[in-house]
Parts: structure tokens; sequence; C-alpha cells
């Protein structure tokens, strides 16, 4: 069930229908409580304000229908306009940018006003009544069958509506453009990684001392698809229960599908049954990899678009110094933390242990990854070995220094093998500057 609520949330917060569908049930609320303070005489002091210049039934009508119209226009266009950009960045940056831009509350707020403030006046319209129709019985016990009906409270609200979406509006025209520029979409990448990484690591790096445990006893998976999201507080707790340890086979990210190994239980008592199926809830399986508690998914992206901007027919290094400049950070913010995770309190040893990946297998992920690409580039190359450099400036692990003087060694000897002539001298320059730079 708790992975099936954490699936169904993941779900619902890169959708375009859970929003406008919120907005639509509120703003019906809110009409049938406007309405009804109308119809109860709690706001007929509105008839006596004369800047209000209280309005009559056909004009009512007429600015009601106005209102709903151009508000399901404006959002049939708002929503062509942002499936056009979300195809435009998932063709031109790559699709597992996708979910970003599904997820960018915006883009969803933006479509759910135009919607709730349509429902909105929709529902108020059907109250309005000119002076020559029969009131309903309802209206009759209520209203002592006035002549005609203008919920003159609803029409202001309606109004005011019709302002918050016209700004609204204004702000979506900005927001899109924006949304869609490289920097832009770079920027929220990398500052989602850097929070994910500060979350995930919270502890400053005293020398890695990760937690081990047996292999035991398997726990397979019974369904298919990506882990999305993995419950470890609840595997703490119930490995505690269970006066045994149990040691997770995959990380999120993983894709597994049946009789792949998840985890298993070691030096557990002696127990008629495992409670493997508590353990297969924890686990959150889906069709595609997701940002939630995937910190490499993150990294991917960063990489996924800076290979783009390298490859020969976009040819656009500064891009990729962009996604370079956001790798370096993310590598020093790493190089300082305590890679390690424990989910046991007040200082316990822990029954959960993780899989866990250290600093060389991060940068490796990263630069490693992306060095093919950079190490076509004289441009991209000079920046890399810079970054490397800063990543490793305030860095006193003399273990992580090596790693990082591994990826500049490695680079080097790529750059060698597709560079010629002053860009392989350039390239050189700058890599005998990083070696002095790294082993001060």
């Amino acid at each position: 069930m708790t992975a099936r609520l954490r699936k169904f949330w993941l779900s619902v917060n890169a959708s375009y229908w859970f929003l406008p569908a919120l907005f639509s049930l509120a703003a019906l609320l809110l009409a049938s409580l406007t309405i009804w303070l109308d119809r109860s005489g709690w706001a007929a002091f509105l008839n006596d304000v004369a800047w209000l210049h209280p309005a009559r039934p056909d004009g009512a009508s007429n600015m009601l229908t106005v209102i709903s119209g151009t508000m399901i226009g404006v959002a049939s266009t708002v929503f062509s306009i942002t499936i056009a950009a979300v195809a435009y960045a998932s063709g031109n940056y790559g699709p597992r940018l996708l979910t970003n831009f599904m997820e960018d509350r915006g883009n969803q707020f933006s479509l759910a006003t135009f919607i709730g403030t349509f429902v909105y006046s929709i529902t108020v319209l059907r109250t309005v009544r000119t002076e020559d129709e029969v009131p309903s019985a309802i209206e009759d016990s209520i209203t002592g069958a006035m002549p005609g009906f203008v919920p003159q409270l609803s029409l202001l609200v309606a109004f005011a509506l019709v302002l918050l979406s016209v700004a609204v509006l204004v702000y979506f025209l900005n927001h899109i453009p924006s949304s869609i520029r490289i920097n832009t979409v770079l920027k929220g990448i990398g500052a989602r990684l850097l929070d994910e990484i500060r979350e995930l690591f919270p502890d400053e790096n005293e020398g890695e001392h990760a937690h081990s445990a047996p292999d035991g006893s398997p726990i397979a998976a019974h369904d298919t698809g990506y882990v999305q999201a993995i419950a470890y507080a609840k595997l703490e707790q119930l490995a505690k229960r269970e006066n045994g340890k149990l040691k997770l086979a995959v990380r999120t990210g993983d894709f597994v599908h049946p009789e792949v190994t998840i985890a298993y239980w070691a030096d557990m008592d002696v127990v008629d049954k495992s409670p493997d199926d508590d353990v297969r809830a924890a686990f959150t399986l889906g069709s595609m990899r997701t940002p939630s508690q995937d910190m490499q998914f993150l990294i991917d992206e960063l990489v996924e678009i800076g290979l783009r901007a390298l490859s020969p027919g976009i040819n656009d290094p500064f891009t990729a110094v962009t996604a370079v400049h956001w790798l370096g950070a993310a590598t020093a913010e790493l190089a300082r933390r305590n890679l390690t995770r424990s989910y046991a309190s007040n200082g316990e040893e822990p029954h959960l242990v993780l899989l866990e990946d250290d600093f060389e297998h991060f940068v490796a992920r990263g630069f490693g990854a992306m060095r093919s690409g950079v190490a076509t580039n004289r441009i991209a190359a000079l920046v890399t070995f810079d970054a490397l450099v800063d990543a490793a400036s305030t860095l006193d692990d003399e273990q992580r220094r090596a790693v990082i003087k591994k990826e500049g060694d490695l680079l080097a000897m790529q750059a060698r093998e597709h560079l010629l002539g002053p860009e392989l001298d350039a390239v050189e320059a700058r890599y005998q500057t990083f070696l002095i730079k790294i082993e001060r």
C-alpha cells in the first residue's frame, strides 16, 4: 500500500490533470458559496454601492458568457503552447527532461487558474435570471419570488478571477520562453542536484566507513520496472523488528524484474517466514526513472545535455561548458560530504545496510561519462580541467584528490587521441597547470 501511494503521488506530481481538477473543485465550491450568500441577502449591500455599478441580468449573462468562453479558449492555447515547449525541450536537450517540464509548477498553476475561472463562471451563469423568468421552488422560498436574480457578489468575484487570470497569462507568456532557455534548464537541474546531495549526505566527510553485512537469504522482486523510491526508514524499522540486518542489492534508478534480487536478510533470528512482502512493499517501481531519490538521474541529465551539445550535429561547446560547471559544483559538494548513510536512531548499529556509491563512482558517473565528448573539443576540455581543480581546491582527503587527478589524467590521455596542433598544445598546457595545482 505504501509503495502504491508513493507511486500515485509521483505520477500526480508530474501530471497536468491534478491541479486543474483541484482548482475546478475549489471553483465549484466557491461559486456555490457566493451564490448562497447572494440568495440569502448577505451581499445585498453591494446594490447600494454606487461605484460598483450593479449589473443587470442581461449584462451579467453577457459578462459571464464572455469570461467562460474566453477562459476555456485561453486554457486550450496555454496547453498547446506548453506541449509545444515540452516537445521542443525534450527533442533538443534529451527525452529525460520531459519529467522536469511536466513537474513545472508554473505551467500547472497557469492551466489550473484558467480552467478554475471557467468552471466558476459557468456555474454562476446558470443562476442568473431575468425579470420575466419564473423562479425555481428553492429561489422562491429563499428570495420570496423577487423578480429576476443577479448574483452581484458572485459577479464581483468572477471579475476578480479574470484580473487574476490576466496576471497569470502575463506570467505564463514570460515563463515559457524562459523555462526552455538552456541556461535556465541547466540551472534547474544543477540546483536540484546540489539540494539532493545536501539532503542525502548532510554530514561532512571524515573518512568513509561504509556499513557492511554479509549476504544472506535473498529477496527477489515480483514486478518489473525502475526503482523510483525506497522507504528507507520503514525498512530500518522492519529489520530492527526482525532483529536482523537487511542489505539492499539495488538503489533508486535501477531496473528490476521478477527473480532479480533486491535485498538480502542477514544475521536474522531463526523464523518460519521472513517478511519479504513487507520489504517489497517499501520499493516503488515505475516505467521510468524519476528525480525523486535518484540523484544519479540528475547527473545523467547534465551529462546528456553536455554530450548532445558536443555532438557534431549540434557543436555547441558553450552549452557543454555550462553543464561542466554544474557538474563541477556537484563534484565539489560531494567531495566535502560523508557518502555513507544510516537510518538508525540515537547512534545505534544500523539494521539497514544500503548499496552505497563511493566518491570515485560519482566522478565517473559525471565527468567520466562526459569525457568522450569533452576530449574532442578544446574549449570544453580546458574548462573541465579548471572545474576539476576547483572541485579539489578545498579538499583535504588525499584519496579523493587522487580520484580527481585520475580523471584529469584520463581526460588528457583521451584528448591526445582527438586533438592536434595548437588545440592539443593548449590542452597539454592546461593539463600541466592542473597537475601542479592538484598536487599542492
